[in-house]
């Protein structure tokens, strides 16, 4: 692993005091992977003795676990650490996670940033929070610290479970990232290059943690990960995520697994099969597209053609009808003309999506993409992000109508307005359930209608 070379340019302090750390306080920015590691953070922190506090600005530890996917989620971190700062100054705040990652130096030089530990260096995040805090009292505030690496050398991957929804007193539906980082190379994403390459949690490991959420006495886990399908491909021999699948069923007693999102390229017939025949696996498959134009796919670098994800999508449909099938959705990406918007559009619409994640692009730093030409104005990305928006919001109306007068699986997460409970169907639609009902229950449904995005019916049994 490269050295850790600190940068902080030093000047002589007039005083220096040593305070002994107590507590911390963890803020997680963007997606499943990083709340993920947000949640080994805090396990290994409190391992250190340091406990948590619920506010930043009660805490003597500030760490922000950043995202860096778009501009927008920089943004998001820079303001949250002046507002921090600004309002905790004694504290010490440590940056960490995929923005800290990509641009250190420019982190480092925000007022109240004490350390700076890219993903490359995160693994030792919890023994730099714990060392007793230096108070230096200077003329001239000077920039943080910066532990960034080499991060395809880094062979660490972070896991520990996160949860979705919370109780007064329970939480359901708990996270295990099982994979980490990315060996593909789209032109418009900075993951790879924040993240390093793809690794995978030993089965084992896999293993264990789920049977630790079992005994505690949950009954649906998420598998996730930056590129999920691509678990075991690290291993000497020839294991497959439908082999960690296969084991998880046939090793551990955890009631339902949900898989978050797989590329088109690695829902093999093995998998399809798989997942169509358990009735312990979640009905729901998450495909990213990105766009339904193949010039536009090419641009992109993404290694499928429409005609080959179309052929994915259609065997899903095919092996399960009820499951709910997703897909991540690009508009604006650098030259998509007016066209090539519309062959996303048409091939969206020909295919059995029950829901789109429709995102803008963002020219990222250091991607090919921010360098190409013919940039879409915001104007019209806006417009096409609505138009998907839209044509999703029907198929899921459709998709959800055909339950009317039907029984549905689900997983109940907490108490809501009127007397009612908010659940998870086995296929993914949110579930508005007559009574009060204890959360992490697995009921039958009966649904009786629609509530704008909801599905609405009574526990059947």
């Amino acid at each position: 692993m490269t050295e850790v070379i600190p940068r902080r340019r030093r000047r002589r302090p007039h005083t220096r005091i040593i305070v002994p750390v107590a507590s911390f306080y963890l803020e997680n920015f963007g997606c499943r992977a990083t709340q993920a590691d947000g949640a080994a953070l805090e396990r290994q922190l409190l391992e250190k003795g340091l406990s948590r506090s619920d506010q930043a600005s009660d805490a003597e530890v500030i760490v922000l676990n950043t995202c860096t996917v778009t501009s927008s989620a920089d943004q998001d971190a820079r303001s949250t650490i002046r507002r921090i700062h600004r309002d905790n100054p004694g504290a010490r705040i440590l940056v960490t996670g995929c923005y800290a990652q990509r641009a250190p130096e420019e982190i480092a030089q925000i007022p109240g940033v004490s350390v700076v530990v890219g993903n490359s260096h995160k693994h030792q995040l919890a023994e730099i929070a714990n060392r007793p805090t230096l108070v230096k009292i200077e003329a001239q505030p000077s920039p943080g610290e910066v532990l960034v690496g080499d991060i395809f050398a880094h062979t660490e991957l972070m896991a520990a479970p996160v949860f979705d929804a919370d109780t007064a007193s329970e939480k359901t539906r708990p996270n295990l990232k099982v994979q980490d980082g990315c060996n593909n190379r789209c032109s418009f994403c900075i993951i790879p290059f924040v993240r390093g390459k793809s690794r995978s949690l030993k089965l084992d490991h896999v293993l264990s943690e789920t049977r630790a959420l079992v005994s505690l006495g949950y009954k649906e886990i998420v598998l996730s990960g930056i590129n999920l399908g691509r678990w075991g491909r690290d291993f000497e021999g020839r294991t497959r995520f439908v082999d960690l699948l296969r084991a998880m069923l046939a090793e551990t007693d955890i009631q339902k697994i949900r898989i978050s999102s797989v590329e088109p390229m690695d829902w093999s017939d093995d998998l399809i099969e798989l997942v169509a025949s358990s009735h312990r696996i979640c009905k729901h498959a998450h495909v990213p597209l990105q766009s339904g134009s193949d010039r536009i796919l090419r641009r992109m670098h993404r290694k499928y053609r429409p005609w080959h994800y179309a052929d994915r999508i259609q065997k899903i449909r095919g092996a399960m009808p009820t499951a709910a099938i997703g897909a991540d959705v690009m508009v604006g990406f650098p030259g998509e003309t007016a066209e090539q918007f519309e062959e996303t559009r048409a091939f969206i619409d020909s295919l059995p999506f029950t829901y789109l994640h429709v995102f803008t692009y963002s020219s990222r730093p250091g991607t090919p993409s921010a360098s190409m030409p013919e940039q879409v104005r915001g104007d019209v990305t806006r417009e096409r992000n609505r138009i998907l928006r839209e044509l999703a919001a029907r198929k899921k109306r459709v998709f959800q109508e055909q339950f009317i007068g039907r029984e549905l699986e689900t997983i109940t997460l907490t108490n809501i307005e009127n007397g009612r409970t908010e659940g998870l169907t086995d296929n993914f639609q949110k579930a508005w359930i007559e009574g009060q009902w204890d959360a992490n229950r697995v009921v039958q449904v009966s649904i009786d209608g629609i509530h704008g995005e909801a599905m609405t019916g009574r526990v059947s049994s």
